[in-house]
C-alpha cells in the first residue's frame, strides 16, 4: 500500500524500493497470485513515469506468475501489459494483451470483482482500457471506457476522475482538436487543490504537452497547458 501511495505522489525511487520489499515478501509467501499482483502494480511505476519497456518486462513477469486462471492479478497484469506495449508503439502486442485482459475479465469470479485493493472490478478495468486505447489512438473505444469508468467512479475518486479527463483530452488532440485538448486538461487540473497537482496527474498532463508538435507551442492554450503542467 505504501508503494502505491508513493507511486501516486510521484516518488518513483521510494516506490520501487517498497515494491522490491513487497515482491520479496510475496514470493516468500508461496502465493503466486499475490506475487503476480505486486509485480503488476510495480510495473505501473515505470509505465507511468517514462519507462514503458521496463513496465512491459515486469508485466510479463506478472502474467507468467499469475498463470492462465481468471484471477484479479491475471487481468491486472494483462491490462498493464497492454498499456506498456501501446506506449512502446507495439500495437499488435497491445491489442493481443487487451484481448487477453477482456477474456479473463469475462471469466473473473464475482468475489474477485469487489472493490478492494487486491481485487479487480469493472471500474478498474475501464480505467486501464481508457489509457491503453487512448495511447493506441483508438479514440472511440477509449471514450467508451472513459464514460463507463466515470459512471462507476465515486465523486470522491479525485485522481482517477482527473486522469480519465486527461485521457479524454488526449483523444481530442489525437482527433485534431489540440486547443480543446489543452483547455480540457487545464480545466481538469485547475479543478484540483494545488497540492493534488503533482505526481501522476502532473506527469500525464506533461505527457500531453510533450505530444503536441513544437510549432504549436506558441499558441495560448498550449502555453497555458505548459504553465500548469511544468509549474
Amino acid at each position: 500500500m505504501t508503494a502505491i501511495v508513493l507511486h501516486d505522489l510521484g516518488s518513483r525511487r521510494e516506490s520501487r524500493a517498497w515494491f522490491a520489499t513487497a515482491a520479496r515478501a510475496a514470493a516468500e509467501s508461496g502465493d503466486p497470485q499475490l506475487h503476480a499482483w505486486v509485480l503488476a502494480r510495480e510495473a505501473m511505476v515505470p509505465l507511468n513515469y517514462g519507462a514503458p519497456r521496463a513496465a512491459a518486462a515486469l508485466a510479463d513477469q506478472a502474467r507468467h506468475a499469475a498463470g492462465t486462471r481468471p484471477t484479479a492479478a491475471a487481468v491486472l497484469a494483462a491490462a498493464v501489459a497492454a498499456r506498456a506495449h501501446a506506449l512502446n508503439h507495439q500495437s499488435e502486442q497491445a491489442r493481443a494483451a487487451l484481448t487477453a485482459a477482456d477474456a479473463l475479465m469475462n471469466r473473473l469470479p464475482e468475489p474477485e470483482r469487489s472493490d478492494t485493493w487486491l481485487t479487480y472490478g469493472e471500474q478498474k478495468h475501464h480505467v486501464h482500457l481508457s489509457h491503453a486505447f487512448t495511447t493506441l489512438g483508438d479514440t472511440r473505444r477509449a471514450q467508451e471506457s472513459q464514460q463507463r469508468a466515470l459512471e462507476l467512479s465515486a465523486p470522491t475518486s479525485t485522481m482517477t476522475r482527473t486522469l480519465l479527463n486527461i485521457d479524454a483530452a488526449a483523444c481530442s488532440h489525437h482527433d485534431g482538436d489540440t486547443e480543446q485538448a489543452c483547455r480540457r486538461t487545464v480545466a481538469a487540473l485547475t479543478a484540483l487543490p494545488v497540492d493534488y497537482r503533482t505526481g501522476l496527474v502532473r506527469r500525464r498532463a506533461l505527457d500531453l504537452y510533450e505530444a503536441i508538435p513544437a510549432q504549436h507551442h506558441h499558441e495560448p492554450a498550449v502555453q497555458e497547458l505548459r504553465d500548469i503542467s511544468v509549474g
